[in-house]
């Protein structure tokens, strides 16, 4: 997914190529560390990914410290440092955004997200977002830069190799613009459209019957198969939670099929929202 560069998801691959390296020599990380000439805490915090912009130099040591042979292998992780240290165009909407989230967003290959209150981002409207932006009394200024940063996130939708999304979202979002018709009328007709779109598939919860997805959004990021793990990503007020652990991925899979089930099908979605336009 290299039209989809994104910086977060290389620091996540050199985490673990270090750590497989690290491994394959069969050494601890105090090993390391003393080898590397670095303290225990900073060897501790690139391996992990705490460190966010580790230095070429310092993963060079790394490297020579496991003994590494110089070659492509060792180049292609110290391409990794550099890519990694690269930003994202979300750094530049870190206060309206959850920019880490976007870096996974940018390179997912299948999108499942569930939304019970709202639209879900990649499908909103600009209409859409000012509105829900001042129904929450957020001042204008940042309204903008919300719209911004979600029509870029947006792009993604409209590259050679767009990510497979799924959507579901329940029925009282749409209710919720009642008193603006215009409003609706125009985030309708985007749906219509985007559902359209082969790699793109809608479905709707009714709003008078109970479903499983009671706990709240969530979004299950997938990747390109052996490159990187799956991501589930529960928002939050700041940057939200990021689940990795194979049960709760597991957990979440099992979810969203049951919300599949629960919900119209794609076909009866696409009905109700011609009805509803």
């Amino acid at each position: 997914m290299t039209s989809r560069y994104s910086p977060t998801i290389r620091r996540r691959r050199l985490s673990a190529e270090l750590k497989r390296v690290r491994q394959s020599a069969r050494m601890t990380g105090e090993e390391v560390a003393a080898a590397a000439e670095l303290t225990k805490s900073t060897y501790s915090n690139i391996e992990s990914g705490v460190k966010a912009r580790p230095t070429v130099a310092e993963i060079r040591a790394i490297l020579d410290a496991c003994k590494l042979p110089k070659g492509q292998e060792y180049e292609e992780i110290l391409n990794l440092c550099r890519q990694s240290r690269e930003r994202g165009w979300w750094t530049r909407y870190r206060d309206v955004l959850a920019a880490r989230y976007v870096g996974f967003e940018a390179e997912a290959s299948t999108i499942s997200t569930w939304e019970p209150v709202v639209i879900p981002g990649l499908l909103q409207t600009p209409e859409y977002i000012e509105a829900t932006g001042r129904a929450a009394l957020i001042q204008p200024a940042d309204i903008k830069r919300i719209c911004d940063s979600r029509m870029t996130r947006q792009r993604i939708l409209d590259g050679a190799d767009p990510p497979e999304i799924s959507a579901i979202f329940d029925e009282c979002a749409l209710h919720r613009l009642d008193d603006y018709p215009e409003v609706r009328r125009a985030q309708v007709r985007h749906l219509l459209e985007m559902a359209e779109r082969p790699n793109v598939t809608i479905q709707m919860t009714r709003a008078n019957k109970l479903n499983p997805g009671s706990g709240g959004p969530f979004v299950i990021l997938e990747f390109p198969v052996d490159v990187d793990p799956t991501v589930v990503y529960l928002e939050t007020d700041t940057d939200g939670i990021y689940l990795e652990d194979p049960d709760e991925i597991s957990r979440y899979h099992s979810l969203f099929a049951h919300l599949r089930l629960a919900a119209l099908r794609p076909g009866e979605t696409i009905a109700l929202l011609q009805e509803i336009e």
